[in-house]
């Protein structure tokens, strides 16, 4: 039994490239956010890895990530299943500000905190603590119970609700999870033991 959970942050988006806060919002992938995911379907394929099962967010990036993805390993048919509980992170009012503009705005100090800390949230949005606390129930009542019955699970997302799954897979602390970084377009390949701890990991770079 593989126990097989493969995590991927959506590839490269239009408003990664222009340095913009996108939170909920819903731009689409660059030319290169479209190579980086089907590259990594590519490399998901040269291991000889197949899917039972897809889950990503309610969010375009994420959704073109999985597609692309699935479509270089002949699985576009694939049963997929969306949902807002794997968005990324609410940024609220920083939602489509450049992030020069907000450290204009409010401080470099400031928006570090908004950022980087675990439980401080920027004005109408959410902190990384209220995306774990919205991730995780979703992944241990939907996703973790396909896993463990032997299903091989590919999850499309976003860095910070891929980020509460790391924290819980890696056993990270509020203290290390904010400062991980999740290369775009890159799988995260965890193999799980029987009572949901890691076996093995392995980070597919280009």
């Amino acid at each position: 039994m593989d126990r097989l959970l493969v995590l991927v942050r959506h590839g490269q988006s239009d408003w990664n490239l222009k340095n913009l806060f996108t939170g909920w919002k819903d731009p689409d992938l660059t030319e290169k956010g479209i190579a980086e995911a089907k590259a990594a379907g590519q490399r998901l394929k040269a291991l000889g890895l197949g899917f039972d099962v897809a889950f990503t967010s309610a969010l375009t990036r994420a959704q073109h990530t999985c597609s692309l993805l699935l479509g270089e390993l002949g699985q576009s048919d694939l049963q997929t299943i969306r949902e807002q509980a794997l968005n990324e992170r609410d940024y609220g009012d920083l939602s489509g500000l450049n992030k020069d503009d907000a450290r204009a705005r409010w401080g470099e100090e400031q928006v570090h905190v908004w950022r980087r800390s675990y439980d401080v949230p920027p004005p109408g949005g959410e902190s990384l603590k209220d995306t774990v606390a919205r991730v995780l129930p979703y992944y241990c009542q939907e996703i973790l119970p396909r896993v463990l019955r032997g299903e091989r699970v590919v999850v499309a997302a976003h860095g910070n609700s891929l980020r509460a799954l790391v924290m819980v897979l890696d056993r990270l602390t509020p203290d290390t999870i904010p400062t991980m970084e999740l290369e775009t377009g890159v799988p995260l390949v965890y193999k799980l033991n029987a009572d949901s701890t890691v076996s093995s990991k392995q980070v597919l770079s280009a």
